[in-house]
């Protein structure tokens, strides 16, 4: 199945779309045998990205959902592989929590002011989705939703003109177009479009000498965590009722698939497409999950998948 370009919400049946151990800094971070697919950028390419980016192509994108269907819902889907939980970067502290479900408006220093805007293309057409800067021994990584890197399936493609711009608000870049090195998503998501493994991290180039992390921040980030924990999630929904110009949140506590279709988990929210790819913090401040989809029978919440050692596979792959 390919992308199709939708402008309706997330909301529905459109894909947008744990306790802490402190670890060492990812540089040191040993690599679980887990499968990944990458792809490098070639510096022609990303200096082509960052131009192609203009302000009208990054206000017309579309909010990168695809749709799932109820009724695709089947008997319960193996555990997602998990090992020994670990985290990268330090405890910091999330944003201001607010009442479960709510979705509101964002100062520019929200969880940390590495949650941006990603855009990229795919099969000709652009698209927009969310991201955010994670703690790396490389100090340049993004972590987003798989779809917003890799189409999904035998027959789809990484997405090309690939960029990230953290801390965007109506319009600003304060902190610069980021582009993109590397491209990693979990196997399963690539080759299968499996959502439990929705998850995809990106390497980007540094801008002025500076990597992500030392102009805009970082947060830490989780692997293999307990489930059903409390999130804060963020990102810039861009249909309607929004129109993706400022980030936005939403707090709740994770439970199951109610159709065992997935091994993704649901927190209250209402936020919707361009959110994709905008990440879950734990209440120390560590990214454990994204934004990924939502179910036209359960409206008002969002899927993230679990961060295994699958995601943690990909992850120390854009890392290194």
């Amino acid at each position: 199945m390919k992308f199709t370009p939708l402008r309706a919400g997330l909301v529905g049946a459109a894909l947008i779309a744990c306790g802490l151990v402190v670890a060492p800094a990812a540089a040191g971070a040993s690599t679980p045998d887990s499968e990944v697919d990458t792809a490098t950028v070639s510096s022609a390419d990303a200096t082509a990205a960052a131009a192609y980016w203009t302000p009208e192509r990054m206000r017309s994108a579309i909010p990168a959902d695809v749709l799932v269907s109820d009724a695709e819902a089947s008997a319960h889907v193996t555990e997602v592989e998990a090992g020994a939980p670990v985290t990268y970067g330090g405890a910091e502290t999330g944003g201001e929590r607010q009442p479960q479900g709510s979705v509101r408006s964002q100062a520019s220093t929200v969880a940390s002011s590495g949650v941006g805007k990603v855009f990229f293309q795919l099969d000709g057409w652009n698209y927009v989705c969310s991201g955010n800067s994670v703690d790396a021994g490389n100090g340049s990584v993004v972590a987003t939703a798989g779809h917003c890197v890799h189409g999904g399936g035998e027959s789809e493609s990484f997405a090309s003109r690939w960029v990230f711009v953290p801390g965007y608000h109506e319009g600003a870049a304060p902190y610069g177009i980021w582009t993109a090195t590397a491209l990693s998503v979990t196997e399963p998501w690539s080759m299968n479009r499996d959502y439990s493994y929705d998850a995809g991290f990106v390497k980007v180039a540094k801008v002025d000498g500076r990597t992500l992390a030392q102009a805009a921040g970082a947060s830490p980030i989780a692997f293999n965590q307990s489930r059903g924990l409390d999130y804060t999630s963020y990102g810039y929904p861009a249909a309607s009722p929004f129109d993706g110009e400022t980030v936005k949140s939403c707090v709740g506590t994770a439970t199951p698939d109610p159709f065992w279709q997935t091994q993704s988990q649901g927190i209250p929210c209402d936020m919707t497409g361009g959110s994709s790819g905008g990440p879950w913090l734990l209440a120390s401040g560590a990214q454990n999950s994204v934004n990924s989809f939502g179910y036209n029978g359960v409206p008002g919440v969002m899927f993230g998948p679990y961060y295994g050692s699958v995601a943690h596979s990909a992850y120390a792959t854009a890392a290194s």
